[in-house]
């Protein structure tokens, strides 16, 4: 596949795509909150500070939808920068892809059938714990439940995340579980300095090396979710982890408990590999020997100056749009120049 390039075990990614090439596939959303992206400066998600909660609901909304109905505006910046789940959308509708959205602590339920986590969201790690150690638990407990059944029911399971400043919450989680990584952000300037900070502050409350207390000092209700999800649904199934840096936190986390990677990639698109502010390849390398499988999209020839933005810094990635786009190119044989003209159209809609 021409627009999908490996890395880390390449020739574990060429296994891959060949036992995923025209199979069927599941799309997860996995949506959750954490208070750590009320923190100013820390994100972009959300136009306005009260905004935030919705970015969630609103790209679970948009992706089955074509818009939201949490929140009446249209899910782009004002300068007209897209939401990632336009791209999920569209590469999951090209393919006929199915999808289920789970609320793992999403402040705002989204207004679709969704599967209930039952958790509370995220504090601000900076402040406080960021999940009970009761919760963490269930978060990982649920997730396998979850992760059984969807793993039965396809070929490949593509898990996808939206949570604002959930890059700040992983870097925390690899710092406690003694991973050096530098996380991407959704903005050119990488708020690297603050996220550090944040980090730093909560680091000072961890009293223990047990991966779970990590997740509540640290952490937010995504990760342990979507670890447990992998643990099992990686028995029955391949699976991808739909997204950039905050998957390398869900498979440290997931491997303190056992996990070694057993059918599993990474995907995510070629702007969070190419960003510079972020190591991701060398991040998940020092974790597991899995590949990861980057979507080599053509934004940047992109008539439309919202899409270009991604091939310039922004936003990069999320809502699982690097994983489902790869998923869609591998049931369907589309390259990334069809994919753009998809996009182009699904971004008229919109307009």
């Amino acid at each position: 596949m021409q627009d999908i390039e490996i890395f880390g075990n390449k020739q574990k990614g060429l296994e891959f795509i060949h036992q995923t090439k025209q199979k069927k596939f599941i799309f997860a959303l996995v949506i959750s909150y954490t208070a750590t992206s009320e923190i100013p400066g820390i994100t972009i998600a959300g136009e306005h500070p009260d905004l935030i909660k919705f970015t969630g609901p609103a790209d679970a909304e948009f992706i089955h939808y074509g818009h939201c109905k949490s929140i009446s505006v249209i899910p782009m910046t004002p300068d007209g920068k897209p939401t990632p789940a336009l791209l999920t959308k569209t590469a999951l509708e090209a393919a006929s892809i199915s999808s289920i959205v789970i609320n793992a602590g999403s402040k705002v339920s989204p207004k679709l059938p969704f599967i209930d986590m039952n958790l509370d969201y995220g504090k601000n790690i900076a402040k406080e714990p960021a999940l009970s150690m009761e919760e963490v638990g269930k978060a990982v407990e649920y997730g396998r439940i979850i992760g059984r059944f969807l793993g039965a029911s396809t070929d490949c399971v593509v898990i996808g995340e939206s949570i604002p400043g959930g890059t700040t919450t992983a870097l925390g989680v690899l710092e406690g579980l003694g991973i050096k990584g530098l996380v991407s952000s959704s903005m050119p300037e990488n708020p690297v300095g603050l996220k550090v900070q944040t980090v730093k502050d909560a680091l000072k409350r961890l009293q223990s090396k047990d991966p779970f207390e990590i997740i509540s000092q640290l952490g937010d209700p995504m990760i342990p979710t979507v670890a447990g999800i992998l643990s099992t649904a990686s028995e029955l199934s391949k699976v991808i982890l739909a997204g950039g840096t905050q998957m390398a936190a869900v498979l440290a986390f997931a491997k303190s408990m056992g996990f070694d990677g057993k059918n599993t990639a990474l995907g995510t698109t070629s702007y969070v590999t190419d960003d510079k502010s972020a190591n991701l390849i060398e991040t998940v390398s020092q974790i597991l020997d899995i590949p990861i499988l980057v979507a080599k999209l053509k934004l940047a020839e992109s008539s439309i100056s919202g899409l270009r933005s991604y091939a310039e810094g922004f936003v990069k990635e999320g809502a699982g749009a690097g994983g489902a786009s790869i998923a869609c190119m591998l049931k369907t044989g589309i390259d990334a120049k069809g994919l753009l003209d998809l996009t182009e159209k699904e971004y008229a809609k919109i307009t």
